[in-house]
């Protein structure tokens, strides 16, 4: 398979998990992203808080290019954490939960449109550069990624599959099924 073919693949697959995003963000209010249903169960809020806030610092790691969140975007969406979540416990983010919806929103366009941009202008070469490589930190070793993995290391292609795409899908999933606790359905037949 061509780099070519794969990076178009992957810009299809990017912009069709943020129409997920963007169509489930539209159909909730802020008292459903931000409902708590019972301990031990994190809020909608936290799933989108997370998965875009960690897109947005994985950025750095691929690209070299610094997370659009910092201390405004911070003061605009106001999160009840100002934290990912990625090293934390369901008890420690529990309590998670966004502010300003609006501003949220803004801040995911963002994240968004900064990612298909950048894979818009990229040299399908570069999808084999590595971006991480063995033997990995422990903070890595434990992740998805490091068992997709080649011998070299985590490539930009694993890292733009495992730490963006499969990441958003998984998120989705748990959005979707907390939507029906909140009285909403999913959002694919």
């Amino acid at each position: 398979m061509s780099d070519q073919l794969v990076l178009d693949s992957l810009q299809r697959r990017m912009r069709a998990m943020h129409s997920l995003y963007y169509d489930a963000v539209a159909t909730m209010d802020l008292d459903q992203v931000n409902h708590f249903e019972r301990e031990g169960v994190l809020p909608i809020a936290f799933s989108l808080f997370h998965v875009v806030n960690m897109f947005d610092a994985s950025f750095l790691l691929m690209t070299g290019t610094a997370p659009i969140w910092d201390d405004d975007w911070e003061s605009q969406v106001r999160p009840a954490i100002a934290d990912h979540g990625k090293h934390r416990t369901v008890a420690e983010m529990v309590d998670q939960r966004i502010g300003d919806y609006d501003a949220f929103q803004r801040y995911m366009t963002a994240v968004f449109h900064r990612t298909e941009e950048w894979l818009d202008g990229l040299d399908p070469v570069e999808l084999t550069r590595v971006v991480i490589t063995r033997p990995f930190p422990p903070q890595v070793a434990s992740t998805y990624s490091a068992r997709v993995a080649g011998p070299d290391g985590i490539t930009l292609l694993d890292a733009t599959e495992c730490w963006i795409y499969q990441h958003g899908l998984r998120h989705m999933g748990e959005i979707e099924l907390a939507r029906g606790l909140v009285g909403l359905g999913g959002m694919t037949s």
